[in-house]
């Protein structure tokens, strides 16, 4: 009988410490997701979301803003998934690049904006708090994911690019 009394312990401790992560978060992380949400919508408010777009539209013509400029700006102001929708300044050749672009910087943004994907938000700490224990720098952590994060979408973006190319061409000749 002691097994039951020791399977019962275990299993309210499950749902005990659930809540003490859960409350965790909410006394840590959420109040500030919600600060930044509020200051990013206010900055998109005080700039004017015209001129937003208009910068947006500027950056689509250039192939280093289209992927570098356009998903940062897209995953931080409208977050995941939301953040495809800036897809819709470009020209149907260009949008799958966007997307795998938009989509490869959800996750690297994570460290300094954690409101734009919050899904990822518990891998990131999982790997912030790894790299703590081992006694590494989790700013310097952030930094890097930040930077590798532009880099790859970059690089992304224009090799996806030239696959839809290779692949419309292909398609037309097909036709």
């Amino acid at each position: 009988m002691e097994w039951i009394t020791k399977l019962g312990e275990h299993f309210i401790g499950l749902f005990n410490a659930g809540g003490e992560t859960f409350m965790g978060l909410f006394t840590g992380i959420v109040p500030t997701l919600i600060v930044l949400l509020t200051f990013t919508y206010s900055v998109i408010k005080l700039i004017g979301e015209e001129r937003v777009n208009k910068a947006i539209m500027f950056a689509a013509k250039f192939t280093i803003l289209r992927y570098t400029l356009m998903p940062i700006l897209a995953v931080l102001l409208l977050t995941n998934p939301m953040a495809y929708t800036f897809g819709k300044f470009l020209p149907e050749k260009q949008k799958p690049a966007f997307y795998d672009s938009a989509v490869s910087f959800v996750h690297p943004v994570t460290a300094f904006f954690p409101y734009a994907n919050a899904g990822e938000l518990f891998i990131y700490l999982g790997i912030a708090n790894g790299i703590a224990q081992a006694g590494y720098s989790v700013p310097e952590l952030a930094v890097r994911y930040f930077i590798v994060g532009i880099i790859v979408i970059f690089i992304r973006g224009i090799v996806t690019e030239q696959i839809t190319k290779y692949l419309s061409k292909r398609m037309e000749a097909n036709s």
